[in-house]
């Protein structure tokens, strides 16, 4: 499961062989950095450490900067003036795959994926606050007329009498819309700018624009 991470920069569009327009948007994956590897011995399961983006070294906090330290990313001279990795993730893969990277070694989209590729996009959704059923769930709501007063937009009832005299676990109703981690599968890769360290993915992807992504190879990869 290799993958790198991203910033998302924004929408455009590209023009196919035949003329055909394709939206696509815009990622930075430029920086991205092996800085350590999980093992079965020590850790009970294989991962690749990836850091992306920058920040001062004094920004870190403790556990994270004794991690740095201990894969000889940082030294204490290093601390005061110059920047290290701001993002970390972990991507999954096996014993034999992760035996090919090394600690300290720059990512290339380019050479971790194919033009034409599927991958999987996953990332934090906006946040568009507290909102009701029709904008959250897409209820159809309440007919406009014959008698219906101020209920245009409610959600209808929620639960019954009696029995059993409450409302079921995850009834869908009015609350917090979006801020949550989304991710989407099977997106085509349309084009990769090796010079500019940019990806063109097609369609739209999740969170606002300057957010991370993850970029992970398809985990249910289908044909076009």
């Amino acid at each position: 499961m290799k993958g790198i991470l991203g910033q998302k920069l924004g929408m455009t569009a590209i023009y196919g062989e035949l003329g055909t327009q394709i939206p696509v948007t815009a990622v930075y994956v430029g920086g991205n950095k092996v800085v350590g590897k999980r093992t079965q011995e020590r850790d009970g399961y294989t991962a690749l450490i990836v850091g992306f983006g920058e920040q001062k070294i004094h920004r870190l906090n403790k556990p994270a900067l004794g991690f740095l330290k201990k894969q000889g990313l940082i030294t204490d001279e290093q601390e005061q003036t110059e920047k290290t990795v701001r993002h970390l993730r972990e991507f999954r893969m096996n014993a034999e795959e992760l035996e090919s990277f090394e600690v300290g070694q720059e990512l290339k989209a380019a050479e971790m994926f194919n033009l034409g590729e599927k991958i999987d996009i996953s990332g934090k959704s906006k946040g568009r606050g507290f909102t009701g059923v029709m904008k959250r769930h897409n209820f159809s709501g309440t007919k406009a007329s014959h008698g219906v007063h101020e209920f245009f937009r409610h959600g209808g009832s929620i639960g019954c009498a009696t029995y059993p005299a409450r409302v079921f676990k995850n009834k869908k109703m009015p609350g917090q819309h979006g801020n949550t981690r989304t991710t989407l599968q099977n997106i085509l890769i349309a084009g990769i700018l090796e010079e500019e360290n940019i990806v063109l993915l097609r369609g739209g992807l999740p969170g606002a624009n300057g957010g991370v992504l993850e970029i992970k190879k398809a985990i249910k990869a289908r044909r076009s």
